[in-house]
């Protein structure tokens, strides 16, 4: 099992081919390809290669599926005995990011085709 560790957004997300994440608002139109760059970890075959603190040449290519926002999230601000009351929400912009390749050095180590090749099949005996 392929994966990396990216910085995008100010947070470190774990990422897999073939899966979309919800990510920090990225300003790019939607259906079209993005390329991350920040990418702290990649495992692959059982071999770890860690950056210090980015790996040079490594990269993570997908697409962007949708913009949206997040679940509302309410701040309730209140001070005892003062009758002073604050009630605000707030929803975050988020981008749905469809992860479609690791790369490394140019060369594809990991991708959406390829892990639908190797999953297994279930088969249904009747």
């Amino acid at each position: 099992m392929t994966y990396a560790i990216i910085e995008t957004g100010g947070k470190q997300l774990r990422v897999e081919p073939g899966r979309f994440y919800d990510i920090e608002l990225l300003h790019v139109d939607p259906d079209a390809d993005y390329t991350v760059d920040k990418v702290l970890l990649v495992s692959h075959d059982d071999q770890v290669t860690v950056g210090q603190p980015f790996i040079e040449g490594a990269t993570v290519e997908g697409t962007v599926m949708e913009h949206r926002r997040g679940k509302k999230v309410i701040v309730y601000k209140m001070k005892p005995k003062k009758k002073t009351r604050k009630k605000r929400g707030h929803r975050q912009e988020i981008t749905r990011f469809m992860v479609n390749s690791i790369s490394m050095n140019g060369s594809v180590i990991a991708s959406a085709e390829a892990e639908e090749a190797t999953a297994p099949v279930e088969v249904v005996a009747e």
